[in-house]
């Protein structure tokens, strides 16, 4: 989560005070920055607000750090859909990255579904099923960077392209109800197919029947 600060500033000697407001920051920053302003004895007041302009007060930013640490954060995800035209089957891929209780893990899972009609299809089920991964982890409320090397998806998921498919509308009616249900803050990023070998290699193996449920282990990148 990220916070700005608004605070009120007295000049010394003077009683002329001003209205400040900081950029957004990581609540961390903005902690140690609201300690260095209050050492100058010079803040009248302040405030913490976050991305929806919610207000903190410092006591519940801390007790927000202090359970963050045992919750899923610094998510980083990467996704891809398979497609087999005969079957008409999907393989799903998810390569998840997160923090948890001051480690870094790495969380694979992938899976077969049926009656899918083209991969356009199959991108936007594994989106769906990220989210469905989310839930299970009790990831909520935590703004998730979501790589994807499709380019159908990545600009209607950010409404840059309509959709003219009764299919792929119904998806994105799916994944925006369950991201808004979660309080998942998605920023979705397109990449090479190259650069997403992860999230494909999983895909892949999901119509190859090799299925992977759930497999955390520590993670050294991402």
């Amino acid at each position: 989560m990220n916070i700005r600060i608004e605070w009120v500033y007295k000049l010394p000697k003077k009683n002329n005070t001003y209205k400040m407001i900081s950029d957004v920051m990581p609540v961390k920053e903005a902690l140690l920055l609201e300690e260095d302003l209050t050492r100058t004895g010079r803040v009248v007041s302040y405030q913490f607000f976050d991305g929806d302009d919610d207000s903190w007060t410092k006591k519940e930013l801390l007790a927000f750090l202090k359970e963050m640490e045992t919750e899923p954060h610094d998510l980083i995800a990467y996704i891809d859909g398979g497609y087999n035209k005969v079957t008409r089957d999907a393989g799903l891929g998810i390569a998840l990255y997160y923090k948890q209780n001051g480690q870094r893990w790495r969380y694979r899972v992938n899976e077969r579904i049926e009656s899918i009609e083209n991969n356009n299809e199959a991108e936007f089920a594994a989106l769906a099923y990220l989210l469905t991964i989310c839930e299970e982890l009790g990831i909520h409320h935590e703004p998730i960077t979501i790589h994807t090397d499709s380019k159908t998806l990545y600009h209607q998921i950010n409404g840059e392209w309509p959709s003219y498919e009764q299919t792929l509308t119904r998806w994105l009616d799916r994944i925006e109800s369950n991201t808004t249900r979660l309080g998942i803050k998605a920023d979705y990023k397109l990449l090479p197919r190259h650069e997403n070998k992860e999230a494909d290699q999983l895909a892949s193996q999901a119509l190859q029947n090799i299925l992977i449920s759930g497999k955390k282990e520590q993670a050294k990148t991402k």
